[in-house]
């Protein structure tokens, strides 16, 4: 780096920044001003971190809005984006993440910038679901909120949800979990009374909510 040069800027690629209604977990049906990164084969626009904050900032003002969400593909990836965008500015609204919970180590750096983790795991069993609980550990450990989204037509049985519930409580007690019914089942009554009977022995935070 030449003398007197300013270090790089990190950039990241956003799919969209939009007005939105969250459709999962605990925020769920709130207004919320989402800035979603872009996967490989998505149109995309290039932001240096000061640009993206500013641009967050001009939408927020103009607008009432519940809270921020970043999501898209790995927004974790982009801690480091996140960090420089936000960490000078003063947070106007509520944040959250939402994530697969593939990088726990991301989430400490975040601290400052984040309110909420929302960890959606895209898998119930193997290596997933254990950097999934990890990372709901992590959020606790720093003090954010944390919750845990599961999607009930990925589980294998309401046996496998409830193993779900018992490995996040034994993270943290403080995790909100939110389990989405398949179109089909949301109106099972019968099967989501008798899981939540099952759930609330093991975890005080359980809430089963169709996703919009």
């Amino acid at each position: 780096m030449k003398r007197g040069a300013r270090p790089m800027e990190p950039t990241a690629a956003l799919s969209a920044i939009a007005v939105g209604v969250q459709g999962r977990g605990p925020w769920i049906g709130r207004r919320q001003l989402v800035a979603r990164f872009a996967g490989e084969a998505e149109t995309a626009t290039l932001f240096t971190a000061p640009a993206f904050g500013a641009e967050i900032d001009r939408i927020a003002t103009r607008s009432p809005f519940h809270s921020l969400a970043f999501g898209g593909r790995d927004p974790l990836g982009h801690a480091a984006f996140l960090f420089a965008a936000f960490d000078e500015r003063p947070m106007r609204l509520p944040t959250m993440v939402d994530t697969d919970g593939q990088r726990p180590d991301a989430i400490p750096g975040l601290r400052q910038v984040l309110r909420l983790v929302q960890v959606s795991p895209a898998a119930l069993a193997g290596a997933a679901i254990e950097r999934a609980i990890e990372s709901l550990a992590v959020a606790a450990d720093v003090g954010c909120e944390h919750a845990l989204v599961l999607d009930a037509t990925v589980a294998g049985s309401d046996g496998q949800l409830l193993r779900v519930v018992e490995q996040a409580h034994r993270a943290s007690a403080g995790t909100m979990i939110v389990v989405h019914p398949g179109p089909g089942d949301a109106a099972s009554v019968r099967r989501w009374t008798d899981f939540l009977a099952q759930a609330a022995t093991l975890h005080d935070d359980v809430r089963v909510l169709p996703a919009l």
